[in-house]
């Protein structure tokens, strides 16, 4: 699978909910990062869904290069 473009060059630390579920943005082009927002329409991407096992504080891939998508794994560090 193709790796998305950019949305930034780090992780996004979010406070995720147990229990809840969130669409995480393989594509880059959602404008609500790093969670979808449908702007890969019209692509071969689609959210990755991800289901909160705990409540805590969770960092999300923004480079949309990791390898443990949804999860930042520091790609972004890696030229």
């Amino acid at each position: 699978m193709n790796k998305g473009e950019r949305a930034g060059e780090g992780a996004l630390a979010i406070n995720v909910e147990q229990g809840k579920t969130y669409y995480w943005c393989s594509c880059g082009k959602s404008s609500k990062q790093p969670f979808c927002d449908g702007s890969h329409k019209g692509t071969e991407f689609k959210p990755l869904i991800y289901r909160a096992k705990l409540t805590k504080r969770m960092f999300f891939c923004a480079c949309k290069q990791t390898n443990d998508q949804p999860l930042c794994d520091g790609s972004h560090n890696k030229k």
